[in-house]
């Protein structure tokens, strides 16, 4: 099993790394770029993660009105719920599809780092990659990417935040009164607005910097996709 992550995740981001330090020279630029294609490749993932997002926040007025119809009925709650996600071609599942796609190579981006910035790992390279002479960890002139950095963690944390936040500014009204539990569960997601932004600032500020920036990049990504599809149209 470890071979077979090896062989998908952890060398095809290594070299990926190598290959793009060695042609930028910065490995800073080389997360940028390299944050930026992997976003390209789960693109198809990430808009169809975006659209049923939309679409969910759009079915709650509905959701709500199934709540209070059902209300003293958890199973024909859960039936009628399941029917109008089948009717409205919505997959709840779907939204969770691009984090779970990027878990991997975000820990194989942390092992590349972690061996890279120490001019170690060099094995994994691919016969048409070529060995640099070493890893310089100093990006954009300044930033020391092998060690944490705290204002990186804070920027990602805030990105975090906003990218969170602009999910809660297109949720629709829903005018019906909800149920205690759907009370409890908005008094969650009101929490975890705050909660994971405040996560990523600390587990953040304990990682190599350059995994951090590959956060934060993917963070103000996200938050160009989300500004772009989830935006209201002009009728």
């Amino acid at each position: 099993m470890i071979a077979l992550y090896n062989t998908i995740f952890l060398e095809p981001t290594f070299n990926a790394l190598i290959a793009l330090y060695n042609l930028v020279g910065d490995v800073g630029v080389a997360i940028v770029v390299l944050t930026v294609i992997v976003r390209l490749i789960i693109f198809p993932v990430t808009l169809k993660s975006i659209k049923s997002q939309k679409a969910l926040q759009e079915l709650q007025p509905k959701l709500a009105s199934l709540k209070e119809k059902y209300k003293n009925d958890r199973q024909g709650l859960a039936k009628a719920t399941m029917e109008l996600y089948k009717q409205e071609k919505v997959n709840p599942a779907s939204s969770c599809l691009p984090l779970l796609i990027q878990l991997p190579i975000f820990i194989a981006l942390y092992q590349a780092m972690t061996i890279g910035l120490k001019n170690g790992g060099m094995e994994l390279l691919y016969g048409f990659v070529s060995k640099p002479e070493s890893i310089d960890a100093i990006a954009f002139g300044i930033l020391d990417l092998a060690a944490a950095s705290l204002p990186l963690a804070f920027l990602a944390g805030i990105s975090q935040f906003w990218q969170s936040k602009m999910l809660s500014f297109h949720k629709p009204p829903v005018k019906t009164q909800g149920s205690k539990d759907e009370a409890m569960l908005g008094m969650m997601n009101k929490q975890m607005l705050y909660v994971m932004p405040a996560m990523t600032v600390v587990i953040g500020a304990s990682l190599p910097g350059g995994v951090i920036l590959y956060w934060l990049v993917t963070n103000i990504l996200t938050v160009v996709q989300q500004y772009v599809f989830l935006r209201p149209r002009a009728k």
